[in-house]
């Protein structure tokens, strides 16, 4: 993806990180936490697959210090742990 791109992405409460490169992975998690934030969306799922857990790790790590992020975990749903839960300060 060229800078110049711009992605439209809803803001709808679920981001599924398979349509951007890893290295934009962590700037996609903070833009759409904050996006949610002031929507008011304070449960999040994010989507990044299963594979070898780089991407799932990049993401924790995001989360792991992103002062909107209240608590985080894999999803024990129908998506296994593809993807993670957040939940977002009030």
């Amino acid at each position: 993806m060229d800078e110049w791109d711009v992605v439209e992405l809803p803001i709808d409460g679920s981001l599924d990180l398979h349509t951007f490169a890893p290295k934009e992975a962590a700037s996609v998690v903070r833009d759409y936490l904050e996006a949610c934030d002031e929507k008011g969306i304070r449960e999040v799922r994010i989507i990044h697959g299963k594979g070898r857990g780089v991407l799932r790790r990049t993401v924790h790590a995001v989360l792991e210090d992103h002062p909107l992020v209240a608590e985080y975990r894999l999803d024990s749903g129908a998506g296994g742990w593809g993807a993670t839960l957040v939940r977002l300060r009030p």
